[in-house]
């Protein structure tokens, strides 16, 4: 750290450039990025460049370096943001928040992740076993929310393929006793289909790669990822993931966080469920679509727990309101194929929400009562999905872009503002920049 001190290489504040202009910018930043500086200054806000390698800048050294200073004071890093929002927090007893946007690659997850790392060790040593345990619960449904709502992409190989906003909650000492998150925009069509070179949910490789022999038996699964006509595209995939170790360390979170046996369970069949879903085959008898493979049928049901005519009859027709009468029509083929894939992402979007609930359940506020032991705060951060442009660009896709500029809108407008309310206070002359 010193070190690092002593030799900062080019402007580590945007801020005191002489000259802004994006070629100088853009010079600033990679000289900087060169030097091993991930990390820039634009006044209160850092700017992060994504290395795509390990760096050795978390560790419990540097936490303790930035643990209680002032913004300036050391180089710039995430862990001075997260410092000042927690002291902000603290100080004023008024909830702040910490936006994490960019482009899709550009390490959000894993800077939400050390923000998170960061508050856990900086708040107080406390024999509190409570306090401990929701330090433990926050950081651990990290993994298991990782794990089915993540994926590799072209981009990254551990892409949130959601939204998410979690709120820590505070005491009045400034200990974490809980929290909540929101999840926004799964991208479901992920379940049955990926652009070339991507993959599904990290939740299938890892159930088929690190279940165990019997798991596998008991959910009718083989490891052959191939076999699976959902997961087909990512099946030949190599990446730096290891799925059978995250396996393991996804089912020992979900057990220390709380979920019982018999949920992990239920959550492997609604897995394999869909796996076999994406194996249905129709066929044409005349004008009458039948299933071709009517084995796989009874497996789902029993996975679902429910009866195959039931399976059947969701999957071969709709049910059609006229008027006064409730009529069962029989799909096409084409209907049939089409309304398999909604099953299947209408399933695992509800098993997706299920398990933040879940989540939520264990992690929230509980017992905290603010006339014996003072308000509560919040600090929140909000880790959206990265912009991103394909060759096909789903409608998905459009929501998850419109959301990622609506947010930079509203960070631009609140920056802005901020700095000309400052200069309006210190009567410094400018040349108002009108907000829309």
């Amino acid at each position: 750290m010193a070190e690092q001190e002593s030799l900062e290489f080019g402007k580590a504040d945007f801020v005191l450039m002489d000259t802004v202009s994006m070629p100088e910018f853009m010079a600033n930043l990679r000289l900087r990025f060169e030097k091993g500086r991930i990390y820039t200054f634009i006044g209160e806000v850092v700017v992060s460049v994504n290395p795509y390698k390990l760096l050795n800048i978390y560790g419990r050294d540097t936490i303790e370096q930035y643990k209680g200073r002032e913004l300036y004071e050391r180089p710039p890093h995430l862990f001075a943001i997260a410092d000042a929002a927690y002291k902000a927090m603290k100080r004023r007893s008024k909830d702040t928040c910490i936006v994490i946007s960019g482009e899709s690659g550009a390490g959000k997850t894993e800077a939400s992740k050390y923000i998170m790392q960061y508050i856990a060790a900086i708040t107080n040593p406390s024999q509190r076993a409570e306090v401990e345990r929701v330090k433990n619960m926050l950081l651990k449904s990290n993994c298991v929310l990782e794990a089915f709502g993540n994926a590799k992409t072209n981009r990254n190989d551990n892409s949130s393929r959601f939204g998410k906003y979690m709120d820590i909650n505070f005491d009045f000492k400034g200990d974490p006793i809980g929290g909540h998150i929101n999840n926004y925009l799964l991208e479901k069509s992920r379940v049955i289909v990926q652009q070339p070179g991507e993959r599904s949910f990290h939740s299938f490789y890892q159930l088929l790669q690190g279940g165990s022999e019997q798991t596998l038996r008991s959910l009718h699964l083989q490891k052959s990822l191939s076999s699976y006509n959902y997961i087909h595209v990512g099946a030949q995939l190599k990446s730096s993931i290891n799925d059978a170790a995250e396996f393991k360390v996804v089912a020992d979170a979900m057990k220390v966080i709380g979920f019982k046996p018999e949920e992990i369970q239920t959550v492997y069949k609604i897995l394999a469920a869909i796996l076999h879903l994406g194996n249905l085959k129709f066929v044409v008898d005349g004008d009458t679509p039948l299933i071709e493979n009517g084995k796989v049928v009874s497996v789902i049901a029993e996975l679902l727990s429910t009866k195959t005519d039931m399976v059947e009859k969701a999957l071969l027709y709709r049910t059609v309101a006229t008027g006064r009468d409730i009529i069962d029509k029989q799909h096409t083929e084409q209907e049939a194929s089409y309304g398999r894939d909604a099953f299947a992402k209408a399933i695992y979007e509800r098993l997706f929400c299920w398990i933040v609930t879940r989540i939520n359940d264990i992690i929230e506020v509980k017992n905290y009562d603010t006339t014996i032991h003072g308000k509560n705060t919040v600090i929140g951060v909000l880790d959206i999905y990265g912009f991103e442009i394909f060759d096909n660009n789903s409608f998905e896709q459009f929501c998850i872009n419109y959301c990622n500029e609506k947010l930079q809108q509203l960070f631009i407008q609140l920056v802005l503002k901020q700095e000309q309310e400052e200069y309006q206070r210190e009567g410094i002359p400018w040349k108002h920049v009108g907000l829309l």
